[in-house]
C-alpha cells in the first residue's frame, strides 16, 4: 500500500472506491497529512480530520489558481475558461460578486414550483416502468438536476446523454486521455452556447450573466463567461445527482431512519438532507489547491512551489472529534458545521439550489413509493471512480 512514503490509493481497488471511510479513518489515526497516489495518477498531500481540513479550506496560503501548480504535479485543468472555483482573491472576489448579482436566493426560490413539477413528471414516468423497478440514477437523480440547471441557464436543446458522458468522464475518469477528450468536447460545446446566448438572449441566467455589469461597468470577459457556463452546468448538476442518490441509499440501508423521516416529513426533511450531506456527501475531495510557500499542517510541513493538496471532505464529516458516533446515519443529528459544500470563500454558491432539489425529490419519491426498497445488495453497487465525485453509477430500486 505504501512505497517511498507514498500511500497508493489506487492499489486499494474497488473496496476503497465503494467505501473509503475506513481508509481515511486509519490515516487520521496516524496524523492529519499524508502523501498519496491518487486514482487519477498524480501524487498529492491528503489532509484528513475535521479541524485540519476546515482550516485548509479557508487558508489563503493555498492557491486555487492553475498558474500556481507545479509543472511536475501532473495536474491538468479540465474546466473551460476562468472559474471562481479555480481563482484566488481578488479575481475570485470580483467573479463571485458579478455572479451573485444574478444567481440570487430569489431566483432559486422561484424555481421551487418548477422543481416540484419536474419531479412529479419524472416519478410518473418511473412508476410506469414494467416490473415495478428502475435505476434511480437514470429515472430521477440525473434528469432532475440536469433539467433544472438547463432551464435556469436557458439551454433546453442540450443533448443530455452526451453531456452526461462528457461530464462523467471529465470528473471521474482515471484515464488522462479520456478526461482530456471529454473536457475538450465540453469546451467546444460551451463556446457555441455562449456565442448563441450573446446573439439571442433570453430571460435565463446565462443571458443575464452575459449582460450584467456592476456599478463601475465591470463585466465578465468571454473567457470568464465560458468558465461560468462550465461551472454552472457541471457543478450545478453533478453534485445534486449524487446527493440524491447517496441520500436515498443511506435511507434504504437504515430503515429506522427512513421510518423516522416518513413519520415526520415536515419536521425532519431539512435536517435529513443535511445529514445526507454529512454522512455520504457527493464531493469526496474538492477541486485542487496548490502550495505557494511551505505550510505547516498539524506538524507536517508541506513544501511550497505548487504542490497539490487535497482535503478529504468525506473524512472531515466523519471525524469523531466533531461528530459523535460519526459512522451512524441519524436524521435527527445536529449536523451544523459540516463541510460538504466546502468552507471559506469557495463555499458552494449553488448550495441553496442543491438543498431545494434534494428536499423536493427525496420527499416526493418516498411519498409516491411507500414501500421503496433497494433492488441490489449494497456491496454490488458500482461507484464513480476518482477522488472528486462520490456516488453510485446506478441505483436499482423497486416498489
Amino acid at each position: 500500500m505504501s512505497t517511498d512514503g507514498v500511500i497508493d490509493l489506487t492499489a486499494l481497488g474497488h473496496d476503497f472506491v465503494r467505501d473509503p471511510y475506513p481508509v481515511y479513518a486509519d490515516l487520521r489515526s496516524r496524523g492529519p497529512v499524508h502523501r498519496v497516489r491518487m486514482p487519477e495518477g498524480m501524487t498529492a498531500w491528503l489532509v484528513v480530520g475535521y479541524e485540519e481540513g476546515r482550516a485548509v479550506l479557508a487558508d489563503p496560503r493555498f492557491s486555487k489558481a492553475w498558474s500556481s501548480a507545479s509543472p511536475d504535479s501532473g495536474a491538468r485543468q479540465i474546466s473551460a475558461g476562468t472559474t471562481m472555483l479555480m481563482s484566488d482573491a481578488p479575481v475570485h472576489t470580483r467573479l463571485r460578486k458579478l455572479v451573485t448579482r444574478e444567481f440570487t436566493p430569489r431566483r432559486v426560490d422561484r424555481l421551487a414550483p418548477r422543481v416540484t413539477e419536474m419531479t412529479g413528471a419524472l416519478l410518473d414516468a418511473m412508476l410506469k416502468e414494467p416490473g415495478r423497478s428502475a435505476d434511480l440514477v437514470d429515472a430521477l437523480s440525473f434528469p432532475l438536476p440536469i433539467g433544472v440547471i438547463c432551464e435556469l441557464l436557458g439551454v433546453p436543446g442540450l443533448d443530455r446523454e452526451e453531456f452526461r458522458h462528457w461530464s462523467g468522464a471529465a470528473l471521474s475518469a482515471t484515464n488522462p486521455e479520456e478526461r482530456a477528450a471529454a473536457a475538450q468536447a465540453m469546451r467546444a460545446y460551451l463556446t457555441r452556447l455562449v456565442a448563441d446566448k450573446r446573439e439571442r438572449p433570453g430571460e435565463d441566467l446565462m443571458s443575464a450573466l452575459i449582460h450584467t455589469a456592476d456599478e463601475e461597468g465591470d463585466r465578465l470577459s468571454p473567457d470568464e463567461l465560458l468558465g461560468m457556463a462550465w461551472l454552472l452546468l457541471i457543478a450545478g448538476h453533478e453534485t445534486t445527482v449524487n446527493l440524491i442518490s447517496n441520500g436515498v441509499l443511506a435511507l434504504l440501508t437504515n430503515p429506522d431512519q427512513l421510518a423516522a423521516l416518513r413519520a415526520d416529513f415536515d419536521g425532519l426533511i431539512d435536517n435529513a438532507v443535511e445529514e445526507m450531506l454529512r454522512y455520504d456527501g457527493p464531493v469526496e475531495t474538492p477541486t485542487y489547491r496548490f502550495t505557494v510557500d511551505p505550510v505547516d499542517i498539524g506538524g507536517t510541513v508541506v513544501p511550497g512551489g505548487g504542490e497539490l493538496v487535497l482535503v478529504a471532505l468525506a473524512d472531515a464529516n466523519r471525524d469523531p472529534a466533531r461528530y459523535a458516533d460519526p459512522n451512524r446515519f441519524d436524521v435527527r443529528r445536529d449536523t451544523r458545521g459540516h463541510v460538504a459544500f466546502g468552507h471559506g470563500i469557495h463555499f458552494c454558491l449553488g448550495a441553496p439550489l442543491a438543498r431545494l432539489e434534494a428536499r423536493v425529490a427525496i420527499r416526493a419519491l418516498l411519498e409516491r413509493c411507500p414501500d421503496l426498497a433497494l433492488d441490489a445488495h449494497p456491496a454490488a453497487l458500482t461507484w464513480r471512480t476518482g477522488l472528486l465525485i462520490r456516488g453510485p453509477e446506478a441505483l436499482p430500486v423497486k416498489w
